[in-house]
């Protein structure tokens, strides 16, 4: 009876085809582009970003890492697929959960910058098993303290909300008469301001506004207990940023307080798009974050 288990198992392996019976669903919230071969690092980018934002981060490293660059379904002109209706943001951190399972990564590195760093700081919270280690680039657990540094989730639900709704219903020339100024301060060159721009511009206003609704009303500070793996925070400051440049380090230390062994860096002269803006400090401190 074995012998003939053995031989029946034998037939089906040259019959079905490798993986046969093993369903692995295709991502319908991003799209992916692998480079490299090495330890894994998956590449979120933020809100309306393009996956080119971490060219020069992919291209230092895709020699050493193997790099899962990923997009945004709905960003920078990729195309909406998954994402047309409903939350954005907790959905995308399932796929991504899912990519990583599906794939096999062994407790894969995630660096997210903006709405993409929190999607990864959500994974780590809520799936503290699943990665090797985070670093959020300029995000905070709960955005919308930078609006209240009193507020919380309910209570700034209408708000979101009404912003949610504005977006929305902007004529399309009153969105791009508006975009200029909102990019002047993500970005400190014109060649960074000119890329945000047209990611901006090429993005699906739906997707960009119900994922803006996600990260305002989604506080994850409660959460961060929960973390296990290594998390470094990294942050821009820089003079014009007026008010806030003086107090930035206390906005993070604040916030990231409950995170057990964060490390929290920053990176001077730089605005949102620190990676943009300083790609020499930031790469650094991706090599020492990948150490």
């Amino acid at each position: 009876m074995l012998k003939t288990m053995k031989r029946i198992l034998a037939l089906l392996s040259l019959i079905l085809p490798l993986g046969a019976g093993v369903a692995h669903a295709e991502p319908t919230r991003f799209s992916v582009e692998v480079r490299g071969q090495g330890p894994d690092v998956i590449l979120i980018p933020g809100l309306t970003s393009s996956a080119a934002v971490w060219r020069d981060t992919a291209a230092r490293l895709e020699g050493r890492y193997r790099v899962h660059l990923v997009q945004v379904a709905g960003f920078a002109g990729a195309p909406v697929a998954g994402n047309a209706e409903g939350p954005v943001v907790a959905p995308l951190a399932d796929e991504v959960l899912a990519y990583i399972a599906g794939q096999k990564l062994d407790h894969p590195a995630i660096i997210g910058h903006s709405m993409g760093g929190f999607t990864a700081l959500l994974i780590a919270a809520r799936h503290p098993d699943s990665v090797g280690r985070v670093m959020v680039v300029d995000a905070l657990p709960f955005f919308s303290v930078l609006i209240n540094p009193a507020a919380t989730a309910t209570a700034i639900e209408p708000q979101a909300a009404a912003f949610r709704d504005s977006l929305l219903g902007q004529s399309d020339a009153a969105f791009a008469a508006s975009q200029p100024r909102v990019v002047a301060g993500l970005a400190k060159t014109d060649a960074a301001r000119a890329e945000a721009l047209a990611w901006s511009l090429a993005s699906d206003r739906g997707v960009m506004a119900r994922a803006t609704y996600d990260v305002m009303t989604t506080d994850l500070r409660g959460e961060l207990t929960t973390i296990r793996t290594p998390v470094t925070v990294v942050y821009a400051r820089d003079t014009a940023m007026g008010f806030f440049y003086g107090v930035v380090d206390q906005v993070y230390a604040t916030n990231y307080a409950a995170l057990p062994g964060v490390a929290l860096r920053r990176v001077d002269g730089a605005f949102h798009y620190l990676m943009l803006d300083q790609p020499e400090p930031f790469a650094a401190e991706v090599e020492t974050f990948l150490k």
